[in-house]
């Protein structure tokens, strides 16, 4: 099991929470903190002292208070933290329910696991624990088929970005100027208008109002 374990997490109630269910796993050495600065600068001064931590388990969302933060956010927080030790493994405990911010977390900050605050989430996330340690990604069933029906969509980052600006409020006959400037190909009003056609065709949607709406829900805009 892992030895030494650094919780994340800005209400006090749930950080005891998992400060038990790391306990219960006979973690030897279980730290935690409430921001995100300070998350990085603990495993800063462990790195210093030879003793890294080998789990890390944050939140997503940060609320602000009186106290000025540079890391606003749990993914904030682990893109700097894998800048200086890579090989952390880190599980994000969190109430989101967004299937795309969740795969992005995955893919684009190479997560290792993800539990869902809610019923049940402390046995999902020794599960998670022992899962990861084990070396492999934890995702718990319900959000593997979430995240199933997300991809089977097939967005692609052209999709994303076309939608991302028109939720924007630019409009759509403005925005091969944008695609133009900023290098993005293609950019013809004629390609623009069939991908969003198909898209809704798929989807069994009328507007592009629908169409910014579900990709909200889903999280990848």
């Amino acid at each position: 099991m892992f030895k030494k374990v650094l919780i994340a997490e800005d209400h006090e109630m749930i950080n005891i929470s998992v400060q038990r269910t790391a306990e219960e796993l006979k973690i030897p050495v279980i730290d935690h903190v409430h921001y995100c600065d300070d998350a990085v600068e603990k495993l800063k001064k462990s790195l210093r002292e030879n003793n890294p931590y080998d789990l890390l388990i944050t939140d997503l969302y940060y609320d602000t208070d009186h106290r000025e933060q540079q890391l606003k956010d749990g993914r904030e927080m682990v893109k700097e933290i894998r800048k200086i030790h890579p090989s952390i493994k880190i599980i994000f405990f969190s109430g989101e329910q967004k299937s795309g911010i969740i795969d992005s977390l995955f893919n684009e900050y190479q997560i290792n696991g993800y539990v869902r605050k809610g019923r049940n989430d402390g046995k999902e996330l020794k599960k998670a624990i022992t899962t990861v340690f084990n070396g492999n990604n934890f995702l718990a069933l319900e959000a593997q088929q979430d995240l199933k029906k997300l991809n089977s969509y097939e967005f692609t980052s052209f999709d994303v970005t076309v939608i991302s600006l028109l939720s924007q409020g630019i409009m759509q006959k403005n925005i091969p100027t944008y695609l133009v400037n900023n290098n993005i190909t293609p950019n013809s009003i004629s390609t623009i208008e069939k991908r969003l056609n198909v898209l809704k065709e798929e989807l069994g949607i009328t507007n592009n109002e629908q169409l910014i709406a579900f990709c909200k829900d889903l999280g990848i805009i």
